[in-house]
């Protein structure tokens, strides 16, 4: 295995293998950095010992837990997630559909929308948990358990990007995409909503074995003959309405009907 890994590792540019070495042997802060954070948070902790009056709680040094990268002069936020989320939620509750299905998007969004709309959840991996209003189903996007037009309304987001590079426990399939949105398509209902996001970029690319990323013509075509409803993209922390090549990577949200 080692040397297998010795092999591969040899057919990447030099570059690439100094970017790959420093990130899997160094850690994005370095030790300055740490030892700082670190004499900063005991003073922290002699300071609070100091002005403690609240005999409610024990400060105990058994019970610490080092936070060192929480202050931060802007709120932390991970801008894809946080638009992408808020516009699928949005679109389906304004919808009000009977009942709605998930297609291995983020857990925690799935949670809220089915505490507003009964929701089932389909994902390759076991969900441990249960909630009123959620219903889980372990499938395989690429052969959902579901009959040819039978959902009105789907969500799938930042998912079919995924399939097909092992990155999640998937098998491995060049064609993985191609095979999740004939799925889509196919389960989808006369008048159904599909609602998607997935990376956007200047050409077809695939970031192994993160995701693969799409220009807008290619998305189009992978849904083709669905009707696009609504298109947004995300910019680093700009959500816009315009797909822009020149601005390279992005992600695309994309709200599908299938008229008949």
């Amino acid at each position: 295995m080692l040397k297998r890994i010795k092999n591969l590792i040899k057919k990447v540019p030099g570059v690439k293998i100094f970017l790959l070495g420093r990130k899997l042997l160094f850690p994005k802060i370095g030790l300055f950095k740490k030892i700082i954070l670190i004499s900063n948070f005991f003073t922290d902790f002699q300071s609070y010992k100091k002005i403690n009056k609240n005999k409610n709680f024990s400060v105990l040094k058994n019970n610490l837990k080092l936070c060192l990268f929480d202050k931060t002069a802007d709120t932390l936020v991970d801008y894809v997630y946080f638009y992408q989320n808020a516009w699928c939620a949005k679109k389906i509750f304004q919808a009000k559909p009977r009942e709605h299905h998930d297609i291995g998007s983020q857990a925690g969004l799935i949670s809220i929308i089915s505490q507003f709309i009964p929701t089932i959840m389909v994902d390759i991996r076991p969900l441990d948990v249960r909630l009123s209003g959620l219903n889980f189903i372990q499938g395989d996007i690429t052969a959902l358990p579901f009959k040819d037009s039978s959902l009105d309304s789907i969500s799938s987001i930042c998912v079919i990007e995924h399939i097909g590079l092992g990155r999640y426990g998937d098998k491995l399939d060049s064609f993985g995409s191609e095979k999740s949105a004939a799925e889509l398509k196919r389960i989808l209902s006369p008048n159904g909503s599909l609602y998607i996001s997935l990376p956007v970029d200047k050409e077809n690319t695939i970031y192994f074995n993160a995701h693969r990323a799409f220009t807008r013509e290619y998305v189009l075509k992978l849904f083709e003959p669905l009707k696009l409803m609504e298109e947004k993209y995300i910019y680093k922390n700009k959500l816009g309405d315009n797909y822009d090549k020149t601005k390279g990577f992005g992600t695309g949200l994309f709200h599908f009907k299938k008229i008949i």
